[in-house]
C-alpha cells in the first residue's frame, strides 16, 4: 500500500502512532509496569557528584543544604589547585572542566588535557597523567568519566583523537584496554583517518559496562560524521554505532541526497548525553550538519542533525527522535545534555526531558515518546538567496515556554554610546538582510539573532526535582553572517606587502580578532604575539585549513601569503617567504564573519542590555518565575541602571539549601542566587573567567563547592578553586 503521508510530516518527531501495530493490551501492561517502577528519586540520589553535571540525568542538582541562604555569605576559599602544565608563551586557554568526586578524590582534566587526581579536602595532587608525553596539548575538555566493578576502578577520558582508560588509584593506563590503554577514535567512521579529526570535548556516559561517547568534529566541508559509539569499558572494543547521518535502509536516509553518508559530516554530539538507567535509554543532543552555513551538498531535512535522539543504551537502536532545526544554516547546535525531569501536568506525573538551545527555545518532551508537552507549530521561514541552496520552508516553533533569548531586534534596540557609534550601527543594520529568526546567511550579510553563541551554551540547565523549576543562563549575542562565493581579494598596487596584508586582515580577520589584533577572549585569541607561538608556515597552514570553528581561507589566501605574514609578524620592511603548500581547498561558499559579534565602531555591544540573563521556569506550567541580568559591565552601564548582563558560558548548580551557584560571566565573578526569587546573596572574584559548571559535594560532614577557572596572567594554566563555610 502506498504511503500517502507527506515527507515533511513523516519526519517530524516519532510518536505513539508507531505503536499502533503493537498489541494494545501488551502496550498498556508495559506502561503500567514502567510507571509502577518510576518512583521519585530520593534526596540521597543527589548527595554525590560522581558524574559529569552531577548525575546521569544531567540535572545539576544537589540535595546538600549545609550551605544555604542564611550562611552562604560566610563561604571562604579553602584551597586552590594550579596544575602548572602550560608551556611557555602559550595562549591563555579556556578551562571548562566540571570535576567529579569519588571517595574523597577529585578527578579533573586541565585545560591542557592532562588528568589529575586531587585530594578533595586539601587540594593536594595525588597523581597526574599526561597523554601527550610532554608535547603540547590543549583545547576544550570538560571532564572525565568514572566506572567501577568490584575492585576494578577506572577513569575514562579523551585526549586528541584517543579514548583512554586509567587506573583510578594510580593513574596508570589499563593495559588490556585497546592498545596500551587507549583506543583511536578517528578509525571506523568510513573515512580515511588521516583526512578527518575526531576530538571529543565532553565526557561520555556509562551504562553498565559500556561507555557511550559522542565527539567534536570539524565544522567545515570535510568534517567526519558524528557517529555515536559505545565502547566496552573492559576491553575498549566497539560494541555499537548509531549513524547520525543515516546509511541506506536506516530511518532518515531519504532526508539527505542519495549517498550523502559517504561524504557529509557533522550532526555530532559534542555537548554530552543524559541517561535514564531504569529505562535503559540514552538521550543525545546533536549538532548541525557540516558545513554549518551552506548546504547545497546536503539538500533536505538532514536527520539527525539538530535532533534529540533517544537510543537503547545497550544496543544503540533508535527509539525516537525530535528535530529542533530542519536543514540548519545557522550553527544552531543542541549544545548541552537534556535534563531528565518529572513534571505534573493535567493531574499526572510525567517523566520528560528539557532541551536547551542556542535559539532560545526550550523543548520539553515526553521521555517515552518524544512528544512535546507544550504546543509546537511548524511555521514558514525565509528562503535562501544563495545559488544552489534550498532552505527548509518551515521550522518548529514552541509556543511555551516563551523564548529565553531575544529572537528579533529593531532600530530602537540599538545602543547609542555616542551619536557617531549609533549612526554607524543604524547604517549597518539597514544594510543587513534580516527577516527574523531563521533568515538564511547571505552574500549581502545577514544579521543572526540570537546567533550561534546566543541562547544556551554547553553549560545547559539545572533542574530542581523538588519543585519542577528549571534554571538556565542565556546569551544575547547577535552576529553577522556574510557569505563569499569564490571571491578573491583585491590587488593593491603600489603598496608594501605589510600594507596589503593589513587590508587582507581587515577584510577577512578583523571581524573576529579585532582591528588591533587583540581578539576577544575566550572566543577569539589575541594575534598580537602570534610570532612567539607559531612559525610562519604554521600560521599559513592554520589560515588555509581552518581549525575548530575558524573557517578555512585557502581560496582567498592563495597568492597573498607573503602579505598576511608581513602584517601579522609586523614586517614593515618587505621580506619574502616561501608560500606554504596548500593542503586543502574549500569546496563551496563559506561565512567569512562566522562567530563575529555585532558591535559598534568602538567594539561595544550593538544592542541594549541585558546581554546575558538568568532564568527560572516552572516546567509544570511553562511559566517564568523570574528573570534577571547575569553578570555586569559597570563601565558600560548607565548611571542608576540595572546590571548589564554579560555573555556567559558554563552552567549552574541548584541545591536544597535554596541556592543557585553560577560563574560563567565575562566579568570573572562567581555568584550565588536565591533560587526562589533570583536575589544575589554572594559573589567573589575568581581571578579568571569561571566558564565552567561548578560541582558540590560533602566529605566528613563538610560541604564543598569547586569551580574551574580559565587561564589568566596569574594562573596561565587555569586553576581549580574550592570553597566551604568557615569553621
Amino acid at each position: 500500500m502506498t504511503n500517502r503521508v507527506p515527507t515533511w510530516q513523516r519526519y517530524l518527531p516519532i510518536s505513539l502512532r508507531q505503536a499502533v501495530s503493537i498489541n494494545r493490551f501488551s502496550l498498556l501492561l508495559c506502561l503500567g509496569i514502567i510507571l509502577a517502577n518510576c518512583k521519585p528519586p530520593s534526596p540521597e540520589d543527589y548527595r554525590s557528584w560522581t558524574v559529569y553535571r552531577g548525575d546521569a540525568a544531567s540535572t545539576g542538582y544537589s540535595s546538600l543544604d549545609q550551605i544555604n541562604r542564611e550562611n552562604v555569605a560566610d563561604l571562604k576559599q579553602v584551597w586552590i589547585f594550579d596544575p602548572q602544565d602550560a608551556p611557555d608563551n602559550a595562549r591563555l586557554p579556556k578551562y571548562e572542566c566540571n570535576p567529579i568526586i569519588v571517595d574523597k578524590v577529585l578527578y579533573a582534566t586541565s585545560a591542557r588535557h592532562h588528568v589529575y587526581a586531587i585530594d578533595a579536602v586539601s587540594g593536594e595532587k595525588i597523581w597526574s597523567f599526561d597523554p601527550f608525553n610532554g608535547e603540547k596539548g590543549g583545547g576544550i575538555k570538560r571532564g572525565v568519566t568514572y566506572w567501577e566493578q568490584e575492585d576494578d576502578r577506572r577513569i575514562l577520558f579523551t585526549a586528541g583523537e584517543y579514548l583512554y582508560a586509567l587506573n583510578a588509584d594510580s593513574g596508570i593506563p589499563i593495559e588490556g584496554f585497546g592498545q596500551a590503554g587507549r583506543v583511536p577514535l578517528d578509525e571506523g567512521l568510513g573515512r580515511d583517518p588521516d583526512s578527518v579529526w575526531v576530538i571529543p570535548t565532553s565526557p561520555g556516559i556509562v551504562y553498565e559496562n559500556l561507555l557511550i561517547l559522542g565527539s567534536e568534529v570539524s565544522e567545515l566541508y570535510d568534517a567526519a560524521p558524528g557517529d555515536i559509539r559505545a565502547f566496552n569499558i573492559l576491553t575498549g572494543e566497539l560494541v555499537w554505532t548509531f549513524h547520525t547521518i543515516p546509511h541506506p535502509g536506516e530511518t532518515g536516509y531519504d532526508t539527505w541526497p542519495d549517498g550523502a553518508w559517504k561524504y557529509a559530516g557533522g550532526a555530532n554530539n559534542w555537548g554530552g548525553m543524559s541517561l535514564d538507567n531504569k529505562r535503559g535509554m540514552v538521550f543525545a543532543p546533536l549538532g548541525s550538519p557540516s558545513y554549518d552555513y551552506y548546504g547545497e551538498n546536503r539538500l533536505g531535512m538532514n536527520l539527525f542533525g539538530n535532533s534529540i535522539v533517544a537510543l537503547e543504551a545497550a544496543t544503540g537502536k533508535l527509539v525516537w527522535y525530535f528535530q529542533t532545526v530542519h536543514h540548519d544554516l545557522w550553527d544552531y547546535d543542541l549544545p548541552a545534555p537534556p535534563s531528565l525531569i518529572t513534571v505534573q501536568k493535567d493531574g499526572k506525573s510525567i517523566d520528560a526531558l528539557a532541551q536547551t538551545t542556542k535559539s532560545g527555545f526550550l523543548f520539553v518532551l515526553d521521555r517515552e515518546t518524544g512528544e512535546s508537552l507544550f504546543p509546537i507549530e511548524e511555521r514558514p521561514v525565509p528562503s535562501s538567496h544563495i545559488p544552489g541552496e534550498e532552505a527548509w520552508p518551515t521550522q518548529p516553533i514552541p509556543l511555551k515556554p516563551r523564548p529565553y533569548a531575544r529572537q528579533s531586534i529593531t532600530e530602537n534596540d540599538l545602543t547609542a554610546f555616542t551619536p557617531e557609534d549609533h549612526q554607524f550601527l543604524l547604517q549597518q543594520f539597514r544594510e543587513f538582510r534580516f527577516q527574523g529568526l531563521y533568515t538564511p546567511p547571505d552574500t549581502s550579510a545577514t544579521l543572526m539573532v540570537p546567533g550561534s553563541r546566543g541562547g544556551s551554551e554547553w553549560g545547559g540547565a539545572a533542574f530542581d526535582p523538588e519543585t519542577g523549576v528549571i534554571y538556565l543562563n542565556s546569551n544575547e549575542s547577535p552576529e553577522i553572517a556574510r557569505m563569499i562565493i569564490g571571491e578573491q581579494p583585491r590587488s593593491y598596487r603600489g603598496s608594501t606587502p605589510y600594507q596589503r596584508g593589513k587590508r587582507f586582515y581587515q577584510n577577512y580577520c578583523a571581524a573576529c580578532h579585532g582591528d588591533d589584533l587583540a581578539g576577544m577572549q575566550p572566543d577569539f585569541p589575541s594575534l598580537k604575539s602570534i610570532k612567539e607561538r607559531m612559525s610562519k608556515e604554521q600560521v599559513l597552514q592554520r589560515i588555509a585549513n581552518g581549525a575548530n570553528k575558524m573557517p578555512a581561507f585557502s581560496s582567498v589566501l592563495q597568492g597573498n601569503e607573503e602579505e598576511i605574514i608581513a602584517f601579522l609578524f609586523d614586517l614593515k620592511e618587505q621580506e619574502s617567504i616561501e608560500n606554504s603548500e596548500q593542503t586543502k581547498k574549500e569546496s563551496g561558499p563559506f561565512n567569512i564573519t562566522a562567530y563575529s559579534h555585532f558591535r559598534d565602531a568602538s567594539r561595544r555591544p550593538a544592542i541594549k542590555p541585558p546581554w546575558g540573563t538568568l532564568n527560572a521556569i516552572d516546567l509544570n506550567t511553562g511559566d517564568y518565575l523570574w528573570r534577571i541580568p547575569l553578570g555586569d559591565h559597570p563601565e558600560l552601564r548607565q548611571p542608576g541602571a540595572a546590571p548589564t548582563g554579560s555573555e556567559n558560558y558554563g552552567g549552574s548548580v541548584v541545591t536544597a539549601g535554596g541556592l543557585l551557584f553560577i560563574g560563567a560571566t565575562r566579568d570573572q565573578m562567581f555568584r550565588a542566587f536565591d533560587k526562589e526569587n533570583g536575589e544575589l546573596l554572594w559573589e567573589v572574584e575568581a581571578d579568571g573567567g569561571a566558564y565552567a559548571t561548578p560541582a558540590t559535594f560533602q566529605i566528613d560532614g563538610v560541604q564543598y563547592l569547586v569551580i574551574a577557572v580559565s587561564a589568566s596572567d596569574q594562573y596561565p594554566s587555569g586553576h581549580l578553586r574550592a570553597y566551604a563555610l568557615e569553621d
